[in-house]
């Protein structure tokens, strides 16, 4: 059998083995989906109407309902990242990674297993909030390719957002730091164009806004999702996705490769 066979076999498991954990202890499921759920009905019921009111004047032209829900699926994105960090940092805590250093499998499998098992599980999630949102009155109008590229995208953001994820659990000296490390992740979809429009904004915050790569990820999940103008974005979305992935799995790859005695 090959190195890469071997690699594949050993990715497999470690992914069961994080699905079963998963399983076993279902809260974390549910963490990823409370609070994009509330969120989006705080912003729905409370400050829809006024928010509604503002894009009529700004020229967006649809209900606001529509115009948040593809930045609260984002948004759920990040939560489920912060959930793998403190899978990760578990791991590192109880000494499981050290051991698995020990064992004769693929290095890389370790990691992998857990970042195939949250993009997963992130997916799982999406599907939970996207039938709540589509209760309160959110109306796609996307075909069903208009679908399969936005869960697609979705997939991808999860994946960059996940190997960033596990450097952060990796890094952690405690469960607790590994829970607050992945905030900065959740910030950004509220700097972006989630909630208002990005030239609603106070100037400097606009140009952070428009160059952040949340708003032109949302701004092509909103496109295909209600078939509005996408223009560049998707460019720009998937180049700062590919970014954020390679940078989080060198990130990672370093971290766990580290001396166990130096951690």
């Amino acid at each position: 059998m090959s190195t890469l066979s071997f690699a594949l076999q050993d990715s497999s498991t470690m992914l069961r083995r994080n699905l079963r954990h998963a399983m076993r202890n279902p809260s974390m499921l549910l963490g990823t989906v409370v609070m994009p759920s509330v969120l989006l009905l705080l912003f729905v019921f409370a400050f829809g109407g006024t928010m509604g009111n503002g894009l009529g004047a700004s020229g967006q032209g649809m209900e606001y309902v529509d115009y948040l829900a593809p930045g609260i699926l984002l948004l759920a994105l990040t939560v489920g990242a912060m959930a793998t960090s403190i899978s990760v940092a578990v791991d590192m805590t109880k000494g499981v990674i050290n051991r698995f250093r020990t064992m004769p499998i693929s290095r890389a499998s370790v990691l992998t297993g857990h970042v195939l098992g949250s993009v997963i599980q992130s997916m799982i999630s999406l599907v939970i909030v996207i039938a709540i949102a589509l209760l309160v009155g959110f109306r796609p109008t996307a075909g069903v390719l208009e679908w399969l590229g936005a869960f697609g995208l979705m997939a991808l953001v999860s994946f960059a957002l996940t190997w960033v994820a596990v450097g952060f659990g990796l890094l952690a000296k405690t469960v607790d730091s590994a829970s607050n490390m992945p905030m900065i992740l959740q910030i950004l979809p509220f700097m972006s164009s989630t909630f208002v429009p990005a030239e609603s904004m106070a100037p400097g915050l606009r140009w952070f806004s428009e160059n952040e790569p949340f708003t032109p990820i949302t701004q092509t999940l909103r496109g295909l999702l209600l078939d509005q103008p996408i223009g560049n974005d998707w460019i720009t979305g998937i180049a700062w996705c590919l970014a954020i992935a390679l940078a989080g799995y060198l990130w990672s790859k370093k971290l766990y490769q580290r001396d166990p005695r130096h951690t």
